[in-house]
């Protein structure tokens, strides 16, 4: 039987509806579901969509971290909120990963100070999984847990990189590559090249292969691509506007004409696969990898399918033993 997955069910701009229908979507799958947040209201919602059905439970937090709070202050706030009651879930072993589409920030100052940092890591970073051209996958960290990083950050990044793509998608030996300007070593920041001397000499690395650019990212030229936090997520933001912009420039062209229509009638088939394949909603959360349990966070404006996926995702990581797995990678150093 799958591990239960603690959801934050008051965290996201539309929860918790869509939180409730995406915990029952996931439920509907076989996936044991822990919603977390005010009782009274998670329990009439579910009434209202008949009841709360076999593989979902409610456990009562009264407060709720709001999506503008400082993520400073809710690490100091009392032990009630969603967030902080669903760590603990993951803490006592009551639950295998904790699911939130709310405030990162405060995801990422809850989990700290909730379960710590596995032994060996400096720093926690945020994992994206993204697509590649050739129809694989690429994890590209750090995006956003870290603004300012060291190179010791960096190399910790490439291990944890590393141990989830094997633990979690079954990649023998990873090629793990350093972000940068240009493929030479001698390219990029002064964190840039101290990283890569680091990594170039590190045996512990299976397949370090230098230095991409970012127009390589999702090329398939590597299955895991190390940044520092604020760059990482430009460039994830940077992406994901690109793709909306894309997307509704070939909407805009194929109303302007008759023909236009008609040739976007015949290729809407093959668009909405692209599309699917590149929105956000089929991966749904990211996980912070480096704290002392599962934890996944999610877009703000997930729908429930994004919600699904988010528990899906996590689901998986967990029976793949994603922790075990980063904690080996963290303790060989």
């Amino acid at each position: 039987m799958s591990a239960v997955i603690a959801l934050d069910a008051m965290g996201g701009d539309d929860a918790p509806r869509s939180t409730i229908e995406g915990a029952l979507l996931a439920a509907g799958e076989g996936i044991p579901v822990a919603l977390v947040g005010n009782s009274e209201a998670l329990g009439h919602a579910l009434n209202e969509r008949g009841g709360v059905p076999s593989g979902l439970r409610i456990v009562h937090a009264p407060d709720v971290v709001g999506m503008g709070d400082k993520a400073a202050r809710e690490a100091r706030r009392q032990r009630e909120t969603s967030l902080y009651v669903g760590m603990e879930l993951v803490k006592n072993g009551e639950a295998g990963a904790l699911v939130s589409m709310g405030n990162t920030g405060a995801a990422m100052a809850t989990a700290l100070g909730v379960l710590g940092r596995i032994k060996g890591v400096e720093r926690p970073a945020l994992g994206a999984v993204l697509p590649t051209t050739d129809g694989g996958r690429v994890m590209f960290l750090d995006v956003g847990a870290n603004a300012d990083a060291r190179p010791s950050h960096l190399v910790q990044f490439a291990y944890m990189g590393e141990a989830y793509l094997r633990a979690v998608y079954g990649v023998a030996q990873p090629r793990v590559a350093l972000l940068s300007i240009g493929e030479e070593s001698s390219k990029g920041s002064m964190l840039v090249t101290e990283t890569h001397e680091l990594l170039a000499k590190d045996e512990r690395l299976a397949r370090f292969i230098g230095n991409v650019e970012s127009r390589e990212i999702l090329s398939g030229a590597a299955d895991v691509v190390v940044t520092d936090g604020f760059t990482g997520n430009i460039c994830l933001k940077l992406a994901e506007g690109i793709v909306t912009l894309l997307f509704e420039q070939l909407r805009d062209a194929s109303a302007a004409s008759w023909r236009n229509r008609v040739g976007g009638v015949l290729l809407r088939p093959s668009l909405r696969g692209v599309r699917d394949r590149l929105d956000y909603r089929v991966y749904g959360a990211v996980p912070l990898l480096g704290v002392d349990g599962g934890v996944f966070i999610g877009h703000g404006r997930s729908d429930a399918d994004a919600v699904r996926s988010a528990i899906r995702t996590a689901n998986d990581a967990v029976e793949g033993g994603m922790v075990r797995a980063l904690e080996a990678a963290a303790g060989e150093g």
